[in-house]
């Protein structure tokens, strides 16, 4: 068995340990070797997300994003329509990916109607490709990440206007 394969076997096996201990958080230090893994805590609300082990890298600079400030609304506009979106987070740290393969349509786009199984972009972590959904019903108002960005946990991926 390759050195990569048994690091895979321990993460789940450490996994495993937080789920039966239900454990939020665990970190480990060997030397220069430090591993994080974090679940979510459970709540309740509209859009719960399943509890999920992260793995923490170190963070990777957000991407400049060129803006035409004459198509920005006033602030009143902003605050107003604002006040009922619903935020779709990255529940793990990853690459967001906004289409299935390089060469396919996006899955979704600003105004594109989704229902809570709508997969609305992929993040990729540790070479793994996770399909991540909607969790509710709406039209997608904004997308606020670039394909191939580095995202982290709790990032705000989407905003979504709740039918």
């Amino acid at each position: 068995m390759s050195d990569k394969d048994n690091d895979i076997k321990k993460i789940k096996e450490l996994i495993e340990i937080m789920k039966q201990n239900e454990l939020l958080e665990i970190e480990i230090k060997h030397e220069n070797d430090k591993i994080v893994l974090k679940r979510c805590p459970p709540h309740s609300g509209p859009m719960s997300i399943s509890t999920m082990p992260t793995l923490i890298s170190t963070p990777v600079p957000a991407a400049t994003v060129n803006v035409n400030h004459a198509n920005i609304p006033s602030a009143e506009q902003q605050a107003q329509g604002q006040e009922n979106l619903v935020e779709i987070k990255s529940p793990i740290v990853g690459t967001f990916y906004a289409t299935p393969s390089p060469d396919s349509e996006p899955y979704v786009e600003v105004g594109s109607v989704v229902n809570p199984q709508t997969v609305v972009c992929i993040i990729e972590a540790m070479k793994v490709m996770n399909e991540i959904k909607a969790e509710t019903s709406g039209t997608i108002a904004e997308i606020l990440v670039t394909n191939g960005q580095a995202v982290e946990y709790g990032q705000v991926l989407f905003k979504l206007r709740p039918d």
